[in-house]
């Protein structure tokens, strides 16, 4: 759990410091700095911002780079520095290191705001990323398998970019790499859909709650982004004649995604047996808009229970790292007075108080402070403005 936290030159953050409780509840205008704040939290988390991909987007004007910088319960420390060019500095316990994925191990930070409303209507990025954080935290061996993945997509997409006929020399290469991309997509495939099997169930329990009247028709679907009945490398050389004409590869891991299914039912007059016939549509087509919010909600927060509890869960116990350690996992709710309502708010916060994790939150009003009550006892709240924050009690 974060115990002091720290943020300088980030945005209109000149230099922030704060104490930090179980929940944290940031009270501000629109533009006072209190989403700042939670991008500075999943910055030293992730190595990048949910605003923009480019730091100087959001290093303070002026000013060569923006550092953060945390105390954990338990004596760690975490640093990071972005500078303007985007280099990275990087350290754990004031050591230096060189691969972000060491700090996002010890800080799983999971994000609820307003931008992930769209995630049902966007393309598969955002879906797949949702997966890939439950992957990455309770299968260690999902990310070098990434990793080396990446690394060969992105030669491979580079050869096909440069003409639309390849040499024999070319065309070697291009096998061995479509050979090491089928072995690496096979793995990722393999604890992909492991974990997405684990998560189905909380999935359902989460709708339960926050759209019972819909929790019998919402259903997932994984899509591994390819056919895994056949090898990926005899697919990839298959498909090269149009790969090599668009300059990019099709298929893959890559092209994974989670789709979220309506199940709507209907009676066959004409079916003898009079069986039940389900009929599918993609959710985004028939949900409201705050169905729909409902819904990502139920998506993201289905994932703590699943990654704390991971460790009573048999096939999944023997590599899941969060159940196992003192690890605090770190949830960021940006604005969910505007996007969620009472009920809503109300099962998102009894169920997140009920877990093992760290709460910070921002609401323009302190209205959500006496539900904050009901549910915690160790809590903190502060006051933001123009970019500087106080005590609650002391501002007002």
């Amino acid at each position: 759990m974060i115990e002091r936290l720290q943020a300088t030159d980030l945005r209109n953050l000149s230099k922030v410091r704060l104490q930090a409780a179980a929940c944290n509840v940031i009270i501000g205008q629109n533009g006072s700095g209190k989403t700042s704040l939670l991008e500075a939290i999943f910055l030293l988390s992730r190595g990048k911002s949910f605003r923009h991909s480019q730091p100087k987007r959001y290093i303070q004007h002026h000013q060569p780079s923006t550092t953060v910088h945390a105390l954990l319960s338990d004596g760690r420390t975490l640093a990071i520095q972005k500078q303007i060019d985007a280099t990275t500095i990087l350290r754990l316990n004031q050591t230096t290191v060189y691969n972000q994925s060491i700090l996002t191990e010890q800080l799983p930070t999971l994000l609820i705001d307003p931008s992930s409303m769209d995630m049902l209507e966007q393309g598969s990025a955002s879906r797949r990323q949702l997966l890939d954080w439950l992957v990455f935290h309770m299968k260690p061996g999902f990310h070098p398998q990434w990793v080396a993945y990446q690394r060969l997509l992105k030669q491979r997409n580079a050869l096909l970019k440069q003409t639309n006929s390849l040499t024999s020399v070319q065309l070697a290469e291009l096998k061995s790499w479509d050979q090491g991309i089928a072995n690496n997509a096979a793995l990722i495939h393999h604890y992909r859909e492991q974990v997405f099997l684990a998560w189905q169930p909380y999935f359902e329990q989460s709708m339960t709650q926050l759209l019972p009247a819909y929790a019998e028709q919402i259903s997932l679907s994984y899509n591994a982004g390819y056919d895994t009945t056949i090898p990926l490398d005899k697919q990839l050389q298959e498909r090269l004649s149009q790969d090599l004409q668009l300059g990019y590869t099709r298929i893959g891991s890559h092209r994974a995604d989670i789709h979220v299914h309506w199940r709507s039912e209907s009676h066959n007059d004409d079916d003898i047996a009079n069986k039940r016939a389900s009929l599918k549509e993609q959710a985004a087509n028939v949900l409201s808009r705050g169905e729909k919010k409902l819904l990502i909600t139920a998506l993201r927060l289905s994932q703590l229970p699943l990654l704390l509890h991971s460790k009573s869960t048999e096939s999944l116990s023997e590599q899941s790292t969060i159940a196992e350690s003192n690890i605090t996992p770190v949830v960021l709710l940006d604005d969910i007075t505007a996007e969620l309502d009472d009920r809503a708010i109300k099962i998102l916060l009894a169920t997140l108080a009920q877990l093992p994790c760290q709460v910070f939150m921002t609401s323009l009003t302190a209205d959500v402070l006496p539900i904050v009550q009901k549910y915690w006892s160790n809590y903190n709240t502060f006051h933001m403005k123009q970019g500087e924050i106080t005590n609650f009690d002391s501002a007002n």
